[in-house]
């Protein structure tokens, strides 16, 4: 359990004359005590809450039940996570969060209304779309424009070294094992690079299933186990890459992709005591809301893929000046709080009701499972190395480019989540939704070719 950082604001206020009264330390004690982000007393009484809804059938799907369910398994999974040997030092929280969901779901260790009310809700609202718009408007909006522009031009570079090394030892190790060079490039090594499920795989079978004249289902079920453990795979070394950062300083700019400057999400000045400017804050995510419709009508009239338009669209503001200094505030502080509270419950419900269990331990058959880490490997090995080409920090560099074997935005959330480096989520986004529509419609036109 985490207690907060010692500071006036966090400590019991003392009454007057400057004594605690009697019997009330121990309990603020206990208040100031979090399991993730829940008072450990509050924690408490949510378990006895939703074991008494479960037992008299009286769980529903409102939101505060939603987010009651998905707060208190998450954030018990990332304590646990950040206490186990080993697997707490390469962002074990995140891995466990992402992942356990799903073998808790398959062994029905999550009551099935509990499971239905996060999943309808999950389905219905589509608050993972918001919650990558505040994360990425958020970001966007509230850093140096001069190292947004840097950056976005310089991330081509390792993305596209990645990608190749990626393609050329993937395939050469797959066709070794006796995969076949034809399955191995593209129903293992393509859909790991295809970005995800709903954007990646399924385009990427209805293709296969027109051109190849095999059943749609059946080539989903192919290329669902690498997405899975290609994911799982970019997670882990994306919490190895942390670890690298913390052993050689020199490699890694802490979340900032590029050396020299600072971008606007560092610390680098004293809090104002002032307080926080709730307009600027309601006004900073109505801002990212704004920009998150104008993607979905994007994609209702061009058939344009609404998070690559949402991001250009913040970008393109950014670059003009288009917010205050009071909007570039409160988008941080919106991006600050979409993390700390939202984050491990969005990862959580993908996983339980998105992630088949059955898929990831299908991806665990030997010939397989090497195929898929070597792709994994050399993609962020690729985007390690080609860092110093355009004067990137590696581990940055070597992290954006793994978010490109990733889940789509869930994946993008996991990898960063593991390696503590949230503000590179346009960075990823760049990697998963681009360089994922560029996979899929290269292999569509490649497998047309030679069919």
């Amino acid at each position: 359990m985490s207690t907060p950082k010692t500071n006036t604001a966090s400590q019991p206020a003392a009454t007057k004359g400057g004594v605690i009264p009697k019997g009330r330390a121990f309990w603020w004690k206990l208040m100031d005590t979090d399991v993730g982000i829940i008072p450990l007393p509050v924690y408490l009484l949510l378990i006895i809450l939703l074991i008494a809804f479960t037992a008299t059938k009286g769980v529903t799907g409102e939101l505060a039940m939603v987010i009651a369910i998905s707060a208190v398994f998450a954030f018990t999974l990332g304590e646990i996570g950040n206490r186990l040997p080993l697997v707490r030092q390469i962002g074990g929280a995140a891995i466990l969060v992402t992942f356990v969901p799903s073998l808790l779901g398959y062994l029905g260790l999550v009551p099935e209304p509990m499971k239905k009310a996060v999943g309808d809700f999950f389905s219905s609202s589509k608050v993972l779309n918001l919650f990558i718009a505040a994360v990425i408007v958020g970001s966007i909006l509230s850093m140096d424009r001069r190292i947004l522009i840097k950056g976005f031009l310089k991330i081509f570079v390792p993305l596209l070294a990645g990608s190749v090394l990626a393609i050329v030892c993937g395939t050469a190790m797959g066709t070794l094992l006796g995969l076949g060079l034809h399955d191995t490039f593209f129903f293992t090594v393509v859909p790991i690079m295809a970005g995800g499920v709903g954007e990646g795989a399924i385009p990427l079978t209805i293709g296969y299933s027109s051109i190849l004249g095999m059943d749609q289902g059946e080539a989903l079920a192919r290329v669902l186990p690498p997405i899975m453990v290609g994911n799982l795979t970019a997670v882990l070394l994306a919490g190895i890459l942390s670890l690298i950062g913390k052993k050689f300083p020199h490699l890694t700019g802490n979340g900032q992709l590029q050396p020299g400057g600072t971008d606007m999400l560092d610390e680098k000045e004293e809090e104002k005591p002032a307080g926080l400017d709730l307009k600027a804050i309601a006004a900073a995510g109505i801002t990212a809301v704004s920009l998150y419709l104008l993607g979905v009508l994007a994609f209702e009239l061009f058939d344009w893929p609404a998070p690559v338009v949402m991001l250009f669209a913040a970008v393109l503001l950014a670059l003009a000046h288009g917010v205050s200094p009071r909007i570039q505030a409160g988008s941080k502080v919106v991006y600050k709080f979409a993390l700390t509270a939202v984050a491990f419950p969005i990862l959580f419900t993908f996983s339980l009701i998105l992630t088949p269990w059955q898929s990831l331990v299908a991806g665990f058959a030997p010939a397989n499972l090497i195929t898929i880490v070597t792709t994994v490997t050399a993609m962020v090995g690729g985007g390690f190395l080609a860092a110093r080409w355009v004067k990137l920090h590696p581990v940055e560099s070597a992290i954006v480019a793994s978010t490109h074997s990733g889940m789509g935005g869930a994946g993008d959330i996991a990898i960063l989540t593991a390696s503590n480096r949230m503000r590179l989520m346009p960075f990823a986004q760049i990697a998963t939704r681009i360089g994922g529509g560029l996979t899929v419609a290269g292999a569509l036109i490649l497998i047309s070719i030679i069919k």
